[in-house]
C-alpha cells in the first residue's frame, strides 16, 4: 500500500485526528470502532485541557478509516500516502489476521517512517500478543531485544470493550486514563439524573395520574439498573484497575459517588436484595480503603453498617449461598479491623464465624472454586492470628490446610492472577508456621515459592503496583527468616532491596498507610 510514484502532501498538514489500519478480515469491528471514536464526545471538565497530544477538543474527528473513505476513482496508494501523512496519529487494530496483512504492517512503517514524533497505538481484537502483532509494531531496542507495545485489548478476559476503547481515548488526547474514568462514570449519573428528570417533565405534561404513576415507575426501575450497573463496574473492572495502578485517591472518589446514590433513596427498606446486598459492598470496599489510609475508626463503622445489612438478610434466608457469602465478608472485615491493631482476642471469633461460614459454602457445592477459595482465606485467617500470637497449638495446622485449599483452587483455574497472588500468600504463613516450630529449611524453602510467584507475575505485569507490594514483603520476609538462621549478609541485601522498593511505592501513592506502616517495620534492626 506504499504506491512509489504517489505524491505526498508535507507532513505538517494534519487533516485527521487519527488513521485507522485494520485487516479486511477486521473490517466489521474497526466500523464499529470507528463510528465510536467519531461519536463519542470528550467528558466537559476535560475539554480544553492541554496535554502532549494538544488541546483537548470536544470530539476526536475526523478519523481516517482505511478502505472506507477512498475515492474508487483513486489511486489506493496515494490516498492512503496523503491520509497517513496528515494524521495526527495511528491507531492499529492487532489480530492474526493483521499481523499477517502486508498492507497493516506498511502503514505502520510508513507513518513512522513519515512520522517518527507521532503516537502508534495497538489495540488487540483477537488472538494472543505473540500473534497478533504486525512485525512493522515490534520496536527493537539498542541491545536488539524485541519488545511488544502496550495495547488497550478488546479481549473479554483482558481489559474489555469498554475499558479498552476509553484506552484509546486516553493515547488520542493525552489524558490520563483514570481521569478518563472518572469523568466518563460521572458523566453517565449525571445522564441517569437527567433522563429521570426528563421523564417526570414528560410525564407531568400529560395530566393523567394514572399513567404518571407507571411512567414514574418505569423510570425508576430504569434508573435503578443503569444506576446499579455502573456501580456494579466500580466495584469489580473499575477497582481492579484502579487497585493495579495504586491510586487509593481515585478508589476513595469512586466509592462515596457509588455510596451516593443509595444515601439520595428515600428509604433502604424499599429497596430490592439485589441493591441492599450491593450497597453493603459498597460498604466493605468503602471500608477497605479507608483502613489502608488509615481511617480506622471510619472503617469499622462502616463495616459495621455492613453486617447489619448482611445479618439481617442472611437471616431472612439462611441457606441462600450468596447470602451466606456476602456476610462472611463481613465477618472477615471485622475480624481484620481488630487483628490489625493486634487486638487478637476479638479478631479471633470474627475469623472463627467466617471458617464455618466458609466451610458451609463448600459443604452446598463442593467444587464452586469461588467457595474453595473463601475457606483457603478463612483458614488462613486462622492460621494468620496463631502465628501472630506465637502459639504451636492444634490450630497451626490450619496454615497447612490454607495453602492445601489454595493448590486445589490454583489447579482449578491456573491462569487466574489473582488465585496465583492467593497462593503465593499461603506459602507464606506455611513458612511463618515452620519458623514458629523452629523448621528453618523447610521455611526458607516456602518464602522462596513465595517469591518465585511473586517475580513470575510482576514479570507478565511489571506496572501492577499489587504485584510490586507483594516481591517487596516476600523479600523482607524472607530476610527476617535468613537473618533468624544466621544468615547475616543475605539478609540484609533482600533487606535493602525490600525497603528500595518500598520508598518507590510510597512515593508514587503517599496516602496508602498500610506502606507507612512497612516503613516503620522496615526501620527496625533485625534482632540478633
Amino acid at each position: 500500500m506504499t504506491d512509489a510514484g504517489a505524491a505526498v502532501p508535507p507532513v505538517h498538514e494534519r487533516r485527521y485526528r487519527a488513521f485507522i489500519s485494520y485487516s479486511h478480515a477486521d473490517e466489521g469491528a474497526a466500523g464499529r470502532l470507528h463510528r465510536w471514536l467519531e461519536t463519542y464526545r470528550i467528558p466537559s471538565r476535560l475539554v480544553g485541557a492541554e496535554t502532549a497530544r494538544g488541546k483537548v477538543g470536544q470530539r476526536m474527528v475526523p478519523i481516517f478509516r482505511d478502505r472506507a473513505e477512498l475515492p474508487a476513482a483513486t489511486s489506493l496508494g496515494e490516498e492512503v500516502k496523503k491520509a497517513l501523512a496528515a494524521s495526527e496519529a495511528l491507531l492499529v487494530l492487532c489480530s492474526p489476521s493483521a499481523a499477517r496483512s502486508r498492507w497493516v504492517d506498511a502503514e505502520i512503517a510508513l507513518f513512522r517512517e513519515l512520522h517518527p514524533d507521532r503516537p502508534i497505538i495497538a489495540a488487540i481484537l483477537e488472538g494472543d500478543p505473540a500473534e497478533c502483532f504486525p512485525p512493522s509494531l515490534l520496536v527493537t531496542d539498542a541491545h536488539g531485544e524485541v519488545h511488544e507495545p502496550i495495547a488497550a485489548d478488546f479481549r473479554s478476559e483482558q481489559d474489555g470493550a469498554k475499558l479498552a476503547r476509553l484506552k484509546i481515548v486516553a493515547g488520542l488526547t493525552g489524558l490520563a486514563l483514570d481521569q478518563i474514568i472518572q469523568r466518563d462514570a460521572q458523566r453517565q449519573l449525571r445522564r441517569v439524573i437527567a433522563i429521570t428528570l426528563l421523564a417526570l417533565v414528560m410525564t407531568l405534561s400529560m395530566g393523567l395520574m394514572l399513567v404518571f404513576a407507571i411512567q414514574a415507575q418505569r423510570e425508576a426501575d430504569h434508573q435503578r439498573r443503569q444506576a446499579e450497573g455502573l456501580i456494579e463496574f466500580m466495584l469489580t473492572d473499575l477497582r481492579q484497575r484502579l487497585n493495579g495502578v495504586g491510586r487509593l485517591d481515585v478508589l476513595d472518589t469512586v466509592n462515596r459517588r457509588a455510596f451516593a446514590y443509595y444515601a439520595d433513596q428515600s428509604d433502604l427498606d424499599d429497596l430490592p436484595v439485589d441493591s441492599l446486598e450491593r450497597r453493603a459492598r459498597v460498604l466493605h470496599a468503602m471500608g477497605e480503603d479507608d483502613h489502608r489510609q488509615g481511617e480506622y475508626d471510619r472503617a469499622l463503622s462502616e463495616f459495621r453498617e455492613a453486617e447489619r445489612v448482611t445479618g439481617t438478610l442472611l437471616v431472612a434466608d439462611p441457606d441462600d449461598p450468596e447470602r451466606i457469602f456476602n456476610h462472611a465478608q463481613s465477618e472477615f472485615w471485622l475480624g481484620y479491623v481488630v487483628f490489625s491493631h493486634r487486638r487478637y482476642a476479638e479478631a479471633l471469633p470474627r475469623f472463627e464465624a467466617y471458617l464455618r461460614l466458609a466451610r458451609r459454602l463448600v459443604q452446598m457445592e463442593p467444587d464452586n472454586e469461588k467457595y474453595l477459595r473463601e475457606l483457603a482465606y478463612a483458614q488462613g485467617n486462622i492460621c494468620s492470628v496463631v502465628v501472630a500470637q506465637n502459639k504451636r497449638d492444634a490450630r497451626l495446622s490450619e496454615c497447612g490446610n490454607a495453602l492445601k485449599t489454595m493448590e486445589q483452587v490454583h489447579a482449578m483455574v491456573p491462569e487466574d492472577a489473582g488465585v496465583e497472588a492467593d497462593l503465593a500468600n499461603r506459602h507464606s504463613w506455611y513458612s511463618d508456621a515452620l519458623r514458629l516450630q523452629k523448621r528453618y529449611k523447610e521455611a526458607l524453602a516456602e518464602r522462596q515459592l513465595q517469591t518465585g510467584i511473586a517475580l513470575r507475575m510482576l514479570e507478565r505485569d511489571p506496572r501492577n503496583v499489587s504485584y510490586e507490594q507483594n516481591l517487596m514483603l516476600a523479600r523482607y520476609s524472607t530476610a527476617v527468616l535468613l537473618n533468624e538462621m544466621g544468615e547475616k549478609d543475605r539478609a540484609s541485601a533482600l533487606l535493602a532491596q525490600a525497603s528500595a522498593k518500598l520508598d518507590a511505592l510510597i512515593a508514587a501513592d503517599p496516602e496508602n498507610m498500610d506502606w507507612r506502616k512497612w516503613r516503620r517495620k522496615f526501620d527496625t534492626p533485625l534482632t540478633d
